[in-house]
């Protein structure tokens, strides 16, 4: 079965590729030529994966998936949240949205926060979401080279290193967006075998 995922991030491509470990047949929008951004303009992130599932499925008539992932911190009343990637500003700039996160953060004892992922499928004219979360807490520091966006301050509440501390095949055991990678695909399984 061929999907489109509704992403031109490669680092994201690459995590959803190694958690299917080719189970699926999965095309980029790089894959269709597209290298536009897809507008984000929710105030959730369902609704965020749901606009780009649905200009993906539009535009080509695919099945398709899209997701979207926000950081929710508890001391900033779940900021950065659906707007994460521009924390900063528009230029989606990880390391200015890591300082200001950290300025934010600065003098607050409570660092409790959870990446949160949704994820939007169009199968056969259908929509559906899926959801993963991970708990963890925010680093005074960042540490680790891996990984991207928030992933150099965020440590999940299982592990003792950051995300960006952690080989790939690690953050895939137990990611948010693994979680709501493993919801989707045991879906995508139990609906094949019912076609």
């Amino acid at each position: 079965m061929e999907l489109i995922f509704a992403t031109n991030n490669q680092h994201k491509a690459l995590e959803i590729s190694s958690i299917l470990g080719g189970s699926l047949a999965i095309k980029s929008l790089a894959d269709l030529d597209y290298t536009d951004e897809i507008p984000e303009t929710g105030e959730t992130l369902e609704e965020n994966a749901l606009q780009k599932a649905r200009f993906v499925h539009r535009r080509w008539g695919k099945n398709c998936f899209a997701d979207d992932t926000g950081l929710e911190v508890d001391a900033l009343n779940g900021a950065p949240g659906v707007f994460s990637a521009r924390y900063a500003g528009e230029e989606k700039d990880s390391a200015a949205n890591i300082r200001k996160l950290l300025e934010e953060l600065q003098d607050q004892d409570n660092r409790k926060a959870r990446f949160r992922t949704v994820i939007a499928l169009i199968i056969d004219d259908r929509e559906m979401l899926f959801e993963g979360i991970v708990e963890g807490q925010i680093l005074k520091t960042p540490e680790g080279s891996d990984g991207f966006g928030y992933d150099p301050v965020f440590k999940p509440d299982e592990a003792n290193l950051s995300f960006a501390q952690m080989p790939l095949i690690e953050k895939n055991l137990i990611s948010h967006r693994a979680r709501a990678m493993n919801k989707l695909t045991d879906f995508l399984k139990k609906y094949a075998k019912d076609l």
